[in-house]
């Protein structure tokens, strides 16, 4: 997995799981609010029908009240009346009136004609409740409310029943009516299903702001990653360019100086050495000057060869490591310059990769040559160490110091030179300076040992 896509993948996973856990609290504090106004609504249809029920109770009963408080009329009479009246009083499609005496035997029942003169005291719903003697319990308290299981007239099926009962002022009966709350379960199984439907669809909606959030990033990083390919594809083609430009740069001052030096040299050992052959075949005893002279040409000859050989590749480099070639050529420059070096090396026991190494050695040596031609004299301070895989040389001087906005020095070969170097390993190269008061370049390579 590369880089670029464990980057990616940290940008979208803490979205996902921010989204996610939102989303997920969300729904549940949805369904806990949906669960309470549930409650709320059904008890609260529920109180509504216990009010209905009780003002048909109180209609009932206004209805029996002249029969009850008639004198003139006897007992068996006025039962009678009463009876009828019950009988004929209903409303709605399941709406009636049942009247019960204190032992539990049905006295009035309109819907249910059999079970009149029936004792029901023991009576028991599918559930098994004993429901004539809770009736007549809570219409001996004074009046209340009794859930229950009993046949639907209008279905036919056993469906849950809330009744209200009282006792008959005056007489032992007991009087009731009741409501069937299938239709409150129905009522609050459609708020049920309309809220878990709005649930469902706040759900989908964050999903799908969710999805469309991650494809947004993914894309965002896409597009950064096509970008910031392309610059590096203009970066790889700049750093080629520089690479074969230096190359070049390289070459010729490499033929530079071969012609130069040791080709002119080489002339002069020639000419010498023709000399004295002509001179040895006239007789001349000045051939052996002219000899001399050739070898002292050939030595120079030498020593050229030698500091090319050691401009290409430090010998030292290879065979002590940086530090010792570092301290080896700071001290030459001090003893050839003058200029007082200041050098510090921190670097593990295990070497160096060997491009890094002749890259920092060619550094150093170019930035003491520059100091030499322009800072005059002056203190050099160097610094070498390296913190995990970084490697920071620093170099410091107190010079003359220059410009980098207006001096063209800035821009010359030898500072190009050492910004290329560094830069053709991937590194980073920095230059500070000002006029008056010196100058310090750092350079930092990866390194991974």
């Amino acid at each position: 997995m590369s880089l670029k896509t464990k980057i990616l993948l940290l940008a979208i996973l803490p979205l996902l799981l921010v989204a996610s856990l939102i989303t997920l609290i969300n729904v549940n504090q949805a369904q806990i609010l949906a669960e309470d106004e549930i409650h709320t609504f059904k008890e609260n249809l529920l109180a509504s029908k216990k009010r209905e029920l009780k003002n048909y109770i109180s209609l009932a009963l206004t209805s029996i009240d002249h029969i009850i408080r008639d004198k003139s009329l006897d007992e068996q009479t006025a039962r009678e009346g009463v009876k009828q009246i019950l009988n004929e009083l209903t409303y709605g499609e399941d709406g009636y009136f049942f009247v019960y005496d204190r032992n539990g035997v049905n006295l009035v029942h309109p819907i249910l004609n059999e079970i009149v003169g029936r004792n029901l005291y023991d009576l028991q719903d599918s559930k098994g409740d004993y429901v004539i003697r809770n009736l007549l319990r809570v219409a001996a308290e004074g009046g209340g409310f009794h859930r229950y299981l009993w046949n639907k007239p209008s279905s036919g099926k056993e469906e849950e029943k809330l009744s209200y009962a009282v006792q008959v002022p005056g007489w032992n009966w007991m009087l009731g009516t009741g409501l069937y709350i299938d239709d409150v379960a129905s009522e609050v199984a459609k708020i049920r299903a309309q809220v878990n439907k709005n649930i469902r669809s706040t759900f989908f909606t964050m999903l799908v702001v969710i999805v469309g959030s991650v494809i947004m990033i993914a894309l965002i990083g896409i597009a950064i990653n096509l970008h910031e390919s392309r610059l590096a594809d203009i970066r790889l083609r700049e750093l080629a360019h520089k690479s074969v430009r230096f190359q070049v740069s390289e070459r010729r001052r490499f033929a530079r100086e071969l012609h130069d030096g040791i080709n002119q040299l080489m002339v002069s050992v020639k000419f010498r050495i023709e000399s004295a052959i002509t001179k040895l075949q006239k007789g001349h005893t000045t051939a052996l000057d002219d000899l001399k002279s050739g070898a002292g040409v050939l030595n120079d000859a030498i020593q050229e060869v030698r500091r090319i050989s050691h401009d290409l590749r430090p010998r030292l480099l290879d065979d002590m490591g940086l530090a010792v070639a570092l301290e080896s050529l700071t001290g030459n420059y001090t003893e050839r310059t003058g200029i007082t070096t200041d050098l510090t090396v921190e670097l593990p026991e295990e070497r160096l990769p060997e491009d890094i190494e002749i890259t920092l050695y060619r550094v150093v040596q170019e930035a003491l040559t520059n100091i030499e031609r322009h800072a005059g004299q002056c203190m050099v301070q160097l610094r070498l160490s390296q913190r995990g895989d970084s490697v920071t040389l620093e170099i410091k001087d107190n010079g003359r110091g220059f410009d980098p906005q207006i001096d063209r020095f800035a821009e010359g070969i030898g500072l190009r030179n050492m910004r290329e170097r560094v830069e053709l390993l991937g590194g980073e190269f920095s230059l500070m300076a000002k006029a008056g008061e010196g100058t310090r370049l750092r350079a930092l390579l990866r390194s991974e040992l």
